[in-house]
């Protein structure tokens, strides 16, 4: 775990594409997105069975991110190890500026593609935890 990666992605990243998010507020990409958006972050749902105008925490959900018009600078996966690095690798080949495996998501052959292919990468870690740390740490 890099803290510089982390505080680079958390403090510099705008657009945040969120990858399995849906419409259930008692799963955790709903909330962690919900928290990257109170903290002024643009979040993009990304979801295979999107078909049409389907909206997510008032943003429209794409089905792949190639899909997405406009530039990501975090794609957040929130897939199970087995399926995640297929988003890893989406998010190099869209010229996404990092990836972001949430907490248990661990796919080492993943990281290790993403990271030499330039972008930066953090495997089994939550955002929100990492922002409550920092939070604690200057209090």
């Amino acid at each position: 775990m890099d803290r510089a990666v982390i505080d680079r992605m958390l403090d510099e990243s705008e657009t945040w594409a969120v990858v399995g998010l849906g419409n259930n507020p008692w799963r955790t990409a709903y909330s962690i997105a919900q928290e990257l958006q109170e903290r002024g972050k643009r979040i993009v749902p990304i979801h295979p069975s999107a078909d049409g105008e389907l909206t997510v925490l008032g943003e429209l959900v794409y089905p792949t991110l190639a899909d997405v018009p406009f530039p990501i600078d975090v794609v957040d996966v929130f897939r199970r190890s087995e399926a995640a690095g297929e988003f890893a690798d989406q998010a190099v080949a869209v010229g996404a500026k990092g990836v972001w495996f949430q907490m248990g998501v661990v796919d080492e052959d993943a990281f290790r593609r993403t990271t030499e292919a330039g972008v930066p990468m953090v495997m089994d870690v939550c955002p929100s935890q990492q922002w409550f740390h920092r939070e604690r740490r200057r209090a």
